[in-house]
């Protein structure tokens, strides 16, 4: 007769053991190290329902509305134009971080670590660097969405162009084509869904990005949100979370639509 009950857990080895404790004493001793208080998360509900109570409604004022709008506007000049720029830049480079297409793999490595410290750094910190850089304005977000957008995109290009068919690329090699024909005959063209794809994620991030960099003085909406909660304007600065909110889920549910149909048709 067949055992169908589940099967049950099996009683870890003493490597197991000591392995999950010193994972439970890693995870407290992190709760500790960031504040993690029973006491204020129990006395945070009021405070909350206080700020709510002073944020609603948002302020719904023409000439408000009209100010933000056009801060949102220069929010989603700065991560367009940041992103495109970004995306391609992120090709050539991506083409020299890929292993085995036309470089070699100390040059590979090198310039994996450079995309890698790239992405370490938050882009509201490269946004401080190009406002030291260029000045105050919204250049400076766009400066930084552009590096952001190499660190995210310059990775993942090369990994889409290493998973690609190696089938066609060995086929033009046989050939006698050259590695440059062989990468923009072969390899690029069967990572471009990849690439379309990562795209359209590097430009929601971008979006989200951008919202955030006024608050160092690099241009969009995100000063003026700072600003409501400086001077306790709280209905200002909610419309601001909304407006962010509204334009960030847009712009997702717009790349998402765009990706399905662009690959869909490539496939």
């Amino acid at each position: 007769m067949t055992d169908l009950s589940p099967a049950r857990l099996e009683r870890p080895s003493a490597v197991s053991f000591l392995g999950y404790t010193l994972g439970l004493v890693i995870v407290f001793w992190c709760l500790a190290g960031a504040g993690f208080s029973i006491d204020k998360v129990m006395s945070s509900p009021p405070r909350f329902a206080d700020f709510a109570s002073r944020a609603f409604p948002p302020n719904m004022d023409p000439q408000v509305l009209a100010r933000l709008g056009w801060k949102m506007v220069e929010t989603l000049q700065i991560a367009v134009a940041g992103a495109v720029i970004g995306v391609i830049l992120s090709v050539p480079i991506a083409l020299v971080a890929a292993r085995g297409l036309i470089a070699g793999p100390a040059v590979n490595q090198i310039v994996r670590t450079l995309l890698g410290f790239i992405r370490a750094v938050p882009e509201i910190a490269w946004a401080l660097v190009f406002v030291v850089a260029v000045g105050l304005g919204p250049f400076a977000g766009m400066l930084a969405i552009v590096v952001d957008t190499i660190g995210f995109c310059g990775r993942f290009f090369a990994d889409d162009m290493e998973g690609t068919d190696k089938g066609p690329a060995e086929s033009l090699t046989a050939t006698g084509a050259r590695k440059i024909d062989v990468v923009a005959c072969a390899t690029i063209p069967a990572a471009m869904p990849a690439f379309i794809s990562t795209g359209l994620f590097a430009l929601e991030k971008a979006v989200r990005s951008s919202t955030i960099l006024g608050l160092v003085g690099a241009g969009g909406i995100g000063i003026e949100l700072k600003v409501g909660f400086d001077l306790f304007d709280y209905p200002t600065a909610m419309t601001v979370i909304l407006m962010i909110a509204v334009v960030v889920i847009a712009i997702e549910q717009l790349s998402g639509w765009a990706r399905i149909r662009i690959i869909g048709d490539q496939q």
